[in-house]
């Protein structure tokens, strides 16, 4: 099961839902490429296929929905 939390232009934002013990992230799809994302700190944490520049404006999307983000995921993994 992976639900989807959100789609920006070309890019879904979504979790795994057998990843409850790591911390909060978020994975994000486009085409062939992928990666996943820490929330609490935003950063990085994972990436196949995207470039640097589609990783930044990744990142700021991240960054700007963050609380979004984490409301999501503690709705669905709880606290």
């Amino acid at each position: 099961m992976t639900p989807n939390i959100g789609k920006c232009g070309p890019f879904r934002f979504y979790f795994y839902s057998h990843e409850p013990n790591e911390p909060p992230h978020v994975h994000v799809d486009r085409e062939n490429c992928s990666a996943k994302f820490w929330l609490k700190p935003v950063s990085l944490a994972a990436n196949i296929g995207f470039n640097a520049a589609e990783l930044k404006k990744i990142e700021k999307i991240v960054i700007s929905n963050q609380n979004d983000f984490l409301e999501a995921w503690y709705e669905f993994f709880g606290s």
